[in-house]
């Protein structure tokens, strides 16, 4: 890389750096982009260079934020995974998470309060930048190394992520209605079963209580 590009990697980086130390204390809907440039140290008109708008830059953040947190897992975890089977790598993966979002209660806030799964899906995609981790990469893999086949894993992962996030905000930063410890075990057994649903040849609730009857 020439020293233009790291010239302009750097300022991305500045503006990103700049824009969520804004989110995370003073809130998105307080923050103005004279904000950011002041705090990075550059032209308004920089800014226009790398993002659209204050909500371009929020949804980059939130993509290189949620990146981030999935390649410290996946490296923290290592080869711990091998061996084991779909369920347990993802609920190792996500229990991974869930302790780094504990110990950095801001970014959670931030996190929660703007993700989308439009965006979500945009960080498992589309890295923001070089060091980040491309997730569905990740996510197909284990599918693939999987003994079954599954049926619609993208709604299957939505559903997973839908439950995680609502179920864990309030546990971790209220600790209501228990604390996340208390939680953990009830919020692993839905995603058991969230994936045993989408197995190939799975039959749904309503066939196997026809069955009964």
């Amino acid at each position: 890389m020439g020293k233009v590009d790291l010239n302009k990697k750097l300022k991305e980086h500045t503006l990103l750096k700049a824009a969520f130390e804004f989110f995370t204390t003073k809130g998105f809907s307080k923050t103005s982009i004279t904000d950011i440039v002041n705090q990075a140290g550059v032209a308004k008109g920089t800014f226009y260079l790398y993002f659209k708008d204050k909500y371009d830059i929020r949804n980059r953040l939130i993509s290189h934020k949620s990146s981030q947190l999935f390649r410290t897992a996946v490296e923290e975890l290592g080869d711990q995974t091998k061996g084991l089977s779909f369920e347990d790598k993802l609920i190792m993966v996500i229990d991974n998470i869930i302790n780094q979002l504990t110990e950095n209660q801001s970014l959670l806030n931030f996190i929660s309060k703007n993700l989308s799964w439009g965006i979500f899906k945009t960080a498992l995609t589309s890295p923001v930048s070089d060091d980040d981790i491309n997730f569905s990469d990740v996510y197909y893999g284990m599918l693939a190394e999987a003994p079954c086949e599954f049926q619609d894993p993208e709604i299957m992962l939505f559903m997973i992520i839908e439950l995680v996030s609502a179920t864990c905000y309030s546990a971790i930063l209220y600790e209501d209605p228990c604390t996340i410890s208390e939680l953990k075990p009830h919020l692993y057994d839905s995603i058991r079963l969230i994936i045993d649903r989408h197995k190939k040849g799975a039959k749904a609730p309503e066939d196997q209580i026809h069955e009964n009857q």
